[in-house]
């Protein structure tokens, strides 16, 4: 698979899975998980992947400041509904990293290791994206304003051709250079920036 060089440059984000560590699959349990994974489950690469990614990550490291996150034991909770915008496509990407998962997640074995339920929709709660631990019941509440990194004008002239397959082959080409453009600029040059990703604790 070919695919733009920046997506291996992008911060890297390491857990300690348990069940990973329980059946073998992973030595200690580390599992490491890059953009690129994002992209596959998602099937594309967009501003919306991107800073799903990234909130996951802020989420992750004010979580567990002092050791790695442990995957299957953080609680995701979303504010709006998962058919709203593009929350299930957020949803995905952050269930993908934390191993929390809806109704239909792994179930665990003799009570541990479940994954199920650890997604939820349409809570109520303010905050776009809750994160909360199991074991300490930390919280923290994190919002993306991908407005921050604007997309290029050049990008937005060319997305009605595009949109009515009226644009050619040089175009098309242009289009996808200006997208990943606006894209490597979320996920290199502002991945760090709080007026893109907002993360703050949030307690119970």
């Amino acid at each position: 698979m070919s695919y733009p060089a920046f997506f291996d440059a992008v911060a890297r984000i390491t857990l300690y899975d348990p069940l990973a560590e329980f059946l073998g699959t992973a030595g200690n349990g580390r599992i490491e998980y890059g953009y690129l994974d994002a992209v596959k489950l998602a099937g594309h690469s967009c501003p919306t992947v991107a800073g799903a990614y990234l909130m996951t990550r802020q989420a992750l490291g004010r979580l567990y400041p002092d050791g790695l996150p442990e995957r299957g034991g953080i609680r995701v909770e979303f504010g709006a509904a998962q058919t709203d915008g593009v929350t299930g496509v957020i949803a995905a990407v952050a269930g993908l990293l934390t191993g929390a998962a809806g109704e239909g997640g792994f179930k665990g074995l003799a009570g541990r290791y479940s994954r199920r339920n650890l997604l939820a929709f349409a809570t109520g709660n303010p905050a776009e994206i809750r994160f909360s631990r199991l074991d300490t019941g930390a919280r923290v509440a994190v919002a993306y304003h991908p407005e921050v990194v604007p997309a290029p004008p050049e990008l937005q002239a060319l997305m009605p051709k595009m949109l009515a397959g009226a644009a050619s082959d040089a175009e098309r080409t242009e289009f996808g250079r200006l997208w990943q453009m606006r894209v490597k600029r979320i996920l290199i040059d502002h991945c760090d920036d709080p007026a893109l990703i907002a993360c703050r604790d949030d307690p119970a």
